[in-house]
């Protein structure tokens, strides 16, 4: 949890974008984060990255 809460939102996303890279398939890649504590949220305002333990937006994808 502490984790969370010192990481940047850019280094959160960087993570979230080399585990993509990283991952076979979207399915995998969601699979992937859930063991870092995040999520992908799809929204009318874009993609978010999101805390399982909160369920806050982190950070916007690109």
């Amino acid at each position: 949890m502490e984790r969370q809460a010192t990481e940047t939102p850019a280094k959160i996303r960087d993570m979230v974008m080399r585990e993509r890279h990283l991952a076979v398939s979207e399915r995998e890649w969601k699979h992937r984060l859930r063991g870092y504590g995040y999520a992908i949220r799809d929204t009318a305002e874009g993609r978010f990255v999101t805390s399982l333990l909160r369920g806050a937006p982190i950070c916007q994808l690109t």
